[in-house]
């Protein structure tokens, strides 16, 4: 059964062990980051009936630090790369979010399975929730007394525990070698080279900085792309952690041509395939969640293709363009 434009349920190991060697363009994806138990066997739906997406409930989402996390993380996502990098094609581009904490497990996981790390894109946006804790909690278990409780509540006002509020995501750049030159490598396999023609705004050259939120006019001229609209994601999509559809374009258009095929092996509610669809490419995504791939499909069903050069989205200026 072909895959093309298909969105399979399953492990991602065990689906892109099925995959032809060498039949992939780029893999854009944003894997589970092996946060408070958002790892590869995470479970969406008790995820989801939490507050706040909280995982573990005695501790803010996103809290639970564990040294541990990582090294799981790294063992886990060296096999996931391993498939990625035989499936794609010599020269395809391989792109993964990350956690900011986690970034270098995971760019090593990626590079210890073969290719190269071209670069790391920085997705920026201010809307985010603080992660740091209050010690008053803990403060008022103490067994002192009250008053030497309210002393030391005052002592340490605003001194919280050290998480900051996170602001970016790391996007791993890495590239599966090429064949002879990177020339001979794009004339054979139509993949290896960058297409700088892309703008964002007045940009005169893409950037590895990309913002979803106003942040101030000049900053906003060169790297503004929209973050996710509730009519973007859907009223019945419940995702967690839905990425914008222009970012994941502005990918696409950036590593590929139209006809390509891009594959995301931790698909979730379908943002890749939603932005592959919209650009003329195919798509494959994998998800171990059929409730998140019926999302996808929902929105997939939406989706009318573009002429492949334009973002359609409806967006705040400066747009998302191809120049000619």
């Amino acid at each position: 059964m072909s895959t093309l434009n298909q969105l399979i349920v399953g492990d991602c190991l065990q689906i892109l062990a099925t995959l032809e060697n060498s039949s992939v363009d780029a893999v854009i994806t944003d894997p589970p980051y092996f946060l408070d138990k958002l790892d590869s066997d995470w479970d969406a739906d008790r995820v989801r009936h939490m507050t706040f997406g909280q995982v573990i409930k005695h501790l803010p989402a996103g809290m639970k630090l564990d040294p541990e996390q990582g090294r799981r993380l790294y063992e886990w996502y060296l096999q996931v790369s391993q498939q990625i990098m035989r499936v794609l094609k010599p020269g395809g581009f391989f792109f993964s979010f990350s956690s900011p904490r986690l970034y270098h497990r995971l760019t090593c996981a990626v590079e210890d399975a073969g290719f190269l790390i071209r670069d790391t894109f920085l997705w920026v946006y201010l809307q985010n929730q603080p992660k740091a804790m209050s010690l008053n909690h803990f403060i008022m278990r103490m067994p002192i007394d009250p008053e030497a409780k309210e002393a030391l509540k005052k002592r340490l006002e605003g001194w919280r525990t050290p998480q900051i509020k996170s602001c970016y995501e790391p996007i791993v750049v890495a590239q599966k070698s090429y064949e002879r030159t990177l020339l001979d490598n794009f004339i054979k396999h139509g993949v290896g080279l960058f297409n700088t023609n892309l703008r964002i705004g007045i940009n005169y050259y893409p950037s590895n900085i990309l913002i979803v939120d106003g942040v101030e006019e000049l900053m906003d001229k060169y790297f503004l792309l929209d973050k996710p609209s509730a009519e973007e994601k859907g009223d019945y999509n419940h995702h967690q952690t839905v990425k914008p559809v222009p970012l994941c374009e502005y990918l696409i258009l950036l590593s590929t041509q139209e006809g390509a095929t891009v594959l995301d092996p931790f698909v979730g509610s379908g943002t890749t395939a939603v932005a592959a669809k919209r650009l003329n490419r195919n798509y494959i995504g994998i998800d171990i969640n059929p409730e998140y791939i019926h999302i996808a499909e929902r929105r997939l069903a939406e989706v009318q293709a573009s002429d492949g050069r334009n973002s359609s989205l409806p967006s705040r200026q400066p747009t998302l363009l191809l120049d000619d």
